[in-house]
């Protein structure tokens, strides 16, 4: 127990570990040895070279897109250090790391500035993927985008300039830009307000630039689309797996199904945030991460039921252009400025939605 506390993961008990948390603590693994950083690192190159290490913060690394995160930064060479409270992360997100000594995980909440002081010590680059993620749940806790968002996101900024860590990697939202009426939407859109999530995004992004004036702190700004992909425990996928599982005869799909949105793969998404980070380095950098594919939420179920083998579903639709307050139902992002850097996604939005549902449904009968 006492090399759990040290060397991995603070603040849960060993019996709250996973199997092969255990083992991988019995196996006997060392504390993360120092390692010398060189400061004028060219980030314009993916891999590092072996001679220097990189050391990073992933806040929300034992999440969904976190998690994909760290599986990148970890084969490209970096030192980690995740961050994670586990209100939504999983260790078993990590697990094909367990015998990598330069992975660290602490059990925090980002909003104890305390710890985060202790923790921050000796790192290059934060990259901050926690958040409060649920536009419904906001509806009824209008102080929990606030508190674990805006807050989470001003003390890691404290954290960073009293540590002397400069560069701050954002995983934001194209729930910010509300109901677009210029689409494409490009990243200089001017938007209005529908949700307390995009909201508190948008309030992130104006506080870390804010910082970027009067202290040394570089910003980057992702605004991701819909994210899929393996790992992904939320959103309109996982939830028709799990209610066509209880009703095979019956699918009710909140609004009318028309609505139309980018679906990202993950792995595309993690691409496009170390080709931003890696090639630009302005004081304020920001770029809307989206495939440039519209798929409409019947579509969505249509991949569903023919991946679950399933015949003559009937469609209830809960009427309305959307699904619930604050949902968007049209979202179509410019990503014109990070095509420019040379990315592009790999994987289609249906291919994408194909390899999540065969995830799901491997993970829901596991």
């Amino acid at each position: 127990m006492e090399e759990l506390d040290r060397c991995l993961i603070t603040g849960c008990r060993a019996s709250q570990a996973p199997i092969w948390l255990t083992s991988w603590l019995r196996s006997g693994i060392k504390c993360m040895r120092p390692f010398t950083v060189t400061r004028n690192i060219d980030r314009s190159e993916c891999k590092i070279r072996q001679a220097v290490r990189v050391k990073a913060i992933v806040t929300g690394g034992a999440g969904f897109i976190g998690s994909h995160l760290v599986d990148r930064l970890l084969s490209d060479g970096y030192s980690v250090t995740v961050l994670d409270n586990m209100s939504c992360g999983r260790l078993d997100n990590l697990g094909e790391h367990r015998d990598d000594e330069r992975l660290v995980v602490h059990s925090v909440d980002i909003r104890d500035l305390k710890r985060l002081g202790e923790l921050f010590r000796g790192h290059d680059v934060v990259f901050h993927m926690a958040a409060h993620a649920d536009i419904r749940a906001s509806l009824r806790d209008h102080r929990a985008d606030l508190e674990n968002n805006l807050i989470g996101t001003l003390d890691i900024l404290e954290a960073m300039v009293e540590n002397g860590v400069r560069d701050l990697v954002f995983a934001s939202t194209s729930a910010l830009y509300g109901e677009a009426f210029a689409m494409p939407t490009p990243e200089d859109y001017s938007p209005v307000q529908t949700s307390l999530y995009g909201a508190s995004k948008l309030a992130c992004e104006a506080y870390a630039e804010a910082y970027t004036e009067f202290s040394p702190l570089r910003f980057w700004s992702f605004r991701f689309s819909n994210v899929v992909g393996e790992r992904c425990r939320r959103g309109v996928i996982w939830d028709f797996v799990h209610k066509l599982r209880r009703n095979p005869r019956e699918l009710e799909i909140l609004g009318d199904g028309k609505q139309s949105k980018e679906y990202l793969y993950v792995k595309d998404c993690v691409e496009g945030m170390m080709t931003g980070y890696g090639k630009t380095s302005e004081k304020v950098n920001t770029f809307n991460l989206a495939i440039e594919e519209q798929t409409i939420v019947d579509r969505v179920a249509d991949i569903v039921i023919e991946e679950m083998g399933l015949r003559n579903v009937k469609r209830m639709y809960t009427g309305g252009s959307r699904g619930w307050i604050g949902d968007n139902p049209v979202v179509v992002l410019s990503i014109d400025r990070i095509k420019k850097l040379g990315w592009n996604p790999k994987v289609s939005s249906e291919e994408a939605i194909r390899r999540t549902v065969r995830w799901t449904l491997n993970e829901v009968k596991g």
